[in-house]
């Protein structure tokens, strides 16, 4: 007899509901979010569980990964389409969560969520920490220019290559009189050193994993396209094949415009801005360094300016980076390289 199963998930507990293909409840149980207690109550109580489903959220992709290495039939489905379903229910617990997301594993009524390798998510990490270090310094570079126009202090620009040496001397130039403002500064710059530092270093080591990733520098064959967008396009994507057609990860990048239909009504909107947020930004930065930076012609340069002419250059940046999503894709499935001469589809 099939079993199914339904985990509502909490930092602390797990809430546990089992039923049968008649929807008829077998056993319920409330275990600590340990993927060795789950485990083993499912053995007794579900040996013969079809599926166990949970929503995603913060400890989903640790779990699946951990009940799946146990050979648990584990399934991660996407919590707003799963919500709809449990709010019609009256009463709202975490024990009627589980019993909720057991029906839905026996109706087969989810959406699945793909859970990245875990390769991927440590390339992801080391991203992550590069992305939220330049935050960090660029947020101090701008309270520290914010301080200084207080007392009538205003700062140069700054080049972007290097260690921003140049910051640090001028910040120290311009307050060498002040004591107050000089306990300020000599506080301040050994941190901004750190951080300058550790961008370089995390910069290393992805420029230093691209160059071992053989898919990595296929894709950055296409112009505009470095080291980092590569590897990060990788570890979102993580598998190719999990998109039928290449330019389904547009969508999936929220890089594609929001759609309203009813009746007589059929408009389009924004983009979703679904997906990954730090991915999208790459894309676009991408896109923004080929139409101001790559000088070598290439058909996909020609139509973004040709785009840029027409609806400006914001929104021909947005569309550009949406074809390069779709280029990287096709250029992973079907392990070639970028075509300078020949006209890039649509």
């Amino acid at each position: 007899m099939s079993q199914y199963v339904g985990l509502d998930v909490s930092l602390k507990e797990v809430s546990i509901c089992v039923v049968d293909g008649s929807g008829k409840v077998l056993a319920r149980s409330s275990l600590s979010t340990d993927p060795d207690a789950i485990a083993m109550f499912l053995a007794e109580a579900a040996p013969d569980a079809e599926r166990v489903v949970h929503e995603s959220g913060q400890l989903s992709t640790w779990l699946t990964r951990e009940l799946a290495k146990r050979g648990v039939p584990v399934v991660c489905i996407d919590a707003r389409v799963a919500h709809k379903a449990l709010s019609a229910r009256l009463n709202k617990s975490d024990s009627a969560d589980a019993e909720g997301l057991a029906h839905l594993a026996r109706t087969g009524w989810f959406v699945k969520v793909h859970v990245r390798s875990e390769a991927s998510d440590r390339v992801r990490a080391l991203i992550g920490a590069r992305e939220r270090l330049l935050r960090m310094r660029k947020e101090l570079e701008a309270h520290i220019r914010g301080v200084l126009k207080t007392f009538g202090i205003r700062m140069g620009s700054v080049g972007h290559a290097g260690n921003r040496q140049s910051f640090r001397d001028q910040l120290a130039e311009a307050v060498a009189d002040d004591p107050v403002l000089g306990l300020v500064a000599e506080r301040m710059i050994p941190i901004h050193r750190t951080l300058c530092v550790s961008v370089e270093t995390l910069e290393d080591e992805l420029v230093a994993l691209a160059g071992k990733s053989e898919t990595a520098r296929r894709l950055m064959t296409v112009p505009g396209v470095g080291a980092i967008t590569a590897l990060a396009f990788i570890a979102t994507i993580d598998d190719p094949l999990r998109f039928r057609r290449s330019t389904d990860v547009g969508a999936f990048l929220g890089l594609t415009p929001r759609r309203y239909q009813s009746g007589e009504i059929d408009r389009s909107g924004r983009i979703s801005k679904c997906g990954d947020g730090d991915m999208r930004r790459l894309l676009v930065s991408a896109a923004t360094s080929l139409m101001t930076q790559v000088r070598r012609f290439s058909a996909l340069k020609s139509w973004a300016v040709r785009l840029s002419g027409r609806k400006g250059f914001k929104k021909a940046a947005v569309a550009t980076a949406r074809k390069i999503a779709v280029i990287l894709h096709a250029i992973w499935r079907d392990g070639t390289e970028f075509n300078w001469t020949k006209e890039t589809a649509t």
